[in-house]
């Protein structure tokens, strides 16, 4: 399979594009079945000749930033096209980024329009240096070294579990020779929520359920909402299933525009606040992105961190359309290690998820976990732990604001704060060496090597933060 990378001056017929397409896989001994994705300039996602070439062709159009196609090597850069819209190729650095593979059509041009073909790297192989690596997580930043290091990478709540919940696991594990019975845990969950026990599975950590979707789902236009947590979109390339990344942009804040989302998406994956930008986006936004035929799934992995958990859907359940809401114990109750969270959805597409789970997926400490934290008690010890990291966070904030150099977009809400500051590798080597480890952001898509992710802590360790980071600049 190959990707194309298209470039198309406003205006550029259809007609003429499509024909450069058809003429640059004649070169290759290719024909349009070869073709997995056509991918462009983000900002050229809507012109009319791509958007008629990617349909005539049935597959979707991808749209990358310039900044992380100026990233990527080609072997034709222009001069004009550099100065033009910020990248010295589209068509071959869309195909590269795009694709992975090695280019097999160099840039082709017609009056109006650029082709450009890269063999599609199978999935599983090694990353290009110029595609996010949607297998790097927060966790490797922190055990990469061997020294010790304040954890600023990682989004568990510090001090976690707290003792009770410790007591209450340990109790657990005299237990353990007797399968696990989810039944319990299950209600405990659906009452949380106000729905049946039927709208709820539960999961080993919120991870796996994506893998369960892009197993059970046969969707033909897949939307990933970017930059956010990459297990989603990895999920459902590893299944075979293409990804259109629709990538929101500092510039916005990182919001969820009215319209962004192809209409054509049958999948649509989002997440809520989502990771890394930390931007919540209104219930009422994304309760319009569901309609009749379409697969909504709302990643609230972090909405516990959040006063009054606002935004959340996770009760919603006359929407049209499946709407699917993820939820994970991870996060706010430092169960990373346990491996407990749930989907809450239509009882038919549960039904179909749990078909595609192993036999006794959930452990017994991890369903003693899941009820134990579905207590009034413990969602009153969350809302608590909620204004905390909102005060925290605000505390960060005014740091952050006061370090030159340094620019938070959009209005952080969740437990950790997105940056973007000049040559943020380096910055980070030095914080490293300073005692601190914080998240790369070239990782995600829609991001590049000049972001960073801080996790929200107490003051004190904040302001120790603040002046490594302004020594590490």
């Amino acid at each position: 399979m190959v990707v194309i990378g298209v470039g198309a001056r406003r205006g550029a017929p259809a007609g003429e594009l499509l024909a450069l397409v058809d003429a640059a896989l004649a070169s290759a001994g290719l024909t349009r079945h070869d073709v997995l994705r056509l991918a462009t300039l983000d900002t050229k996602t809507t012109e009319p000749a791509l958007l008629a070439t990617a349909d005539a062709l049935g597959v979707p159009l991808v749209g990358h930033p310039a900044a992380l196609l100026a990233a990527v090597a080609v072997p034709h850069p222009s001069s004009a096209a550099l100065t033009a819209v910020g990248t010295p190729s589209v068509a071959e650095a869309a195909a590269l980024a795009d694709g992975g593979g090695a280019l097999l059509v160099p840039k082709l041009a017609s009056a109006r329009a650029t082709v450009a073909i890269a063999r599609h790297r199978p999935s599983g192989a090694t990353p290009m240096p110029h595609e996010p690596d949607l297998r790097h997580h927060g966790d490797a930043e922190v055990r990469a070294g061997g020294t010790e290091l304040v954890d600023l990478a990682v989004n568990v709540r510090t001090g976690t579990p707290p003792a009770w919940l410790r007591d209450h696991l340990a109790d657990t594990l005299t237990g353990l020779a007797a399968y696990p019975d989810g039944t319990a845990a299950r209600a405990a969950v659906a009452a949380r929520h106000g729905r049946p026990a039927p709208e709820v599975l539960l999961t080993s950590g919120a991870a796996e359920a994506f893998v369960l979707l892009a197993r059970t789902l046969q969707p033909r236009h897949a939307a990933v909402v970017h930059p956010q947590f990459t297990e989603p979109e990895a999920a459902l390339r590893d299944a075979g299933h293409p990804v259109h990344r629709v990538l929101l942009t500092p510039g916005d804040g990182f919001r969820l525009a009215p319209g962004a989302v192809p209409e054509e998406a049958d999948l649509v994956v989002v997440g809520n606040p989502t990771n890394p930008t930390s931007v919540v986006h209104p219930a009422t936004t994304l309760a319009a992105l569901a309609r009749p035929g379409r697969t909504l799934v709302i990643d609230e992995a972090f909405i516990d961190t959040l006063p009054g958990e606002r935004e959340s859907l996770a009760s919603a359940r006359q929407l049209p359309g499946d709407v699917v809401v993820l939820r994970s114990l991870t996060k706010t109750w430092g169960l990373a290690g346990l491996r407990i969270g749930y989907v809450l959805g239509p009882a038919p597409l549960i039904a179909a998820l749990a078909t595609a789970q192993p036999l006794w997926p959930v452990s017994s400490p991890a369903l003693a976990a899941a009820i134990a934290c579905s207590t009034p008690a413990a969602l009153a010890e969350a809302e608590a732990a909620a204004a905390l990291n909102a005060a925290h966070r605000d505390h960060l904030l005014r740091g952050l604001a006061a370090t030159p150099g340094v620019r938070v977009h959009g209005t952080p809400a969740a437990s950790f704060v997105l940056v973007e500051l000049p040559d943020a590798a380096r910055v980070r080597t030095r914080l490293r060496t300073a005692g601190f480890a914080v998240r790369r952001g070239d990782t995600f898509p829609g991001l590049g090597p000049d972001w960073l992710r801080i996790a929200v802590r107490d003051p004190a360790t904040t302001d120790r933060f603040l002046t490594a980071l302004a020594e590490a600049r």
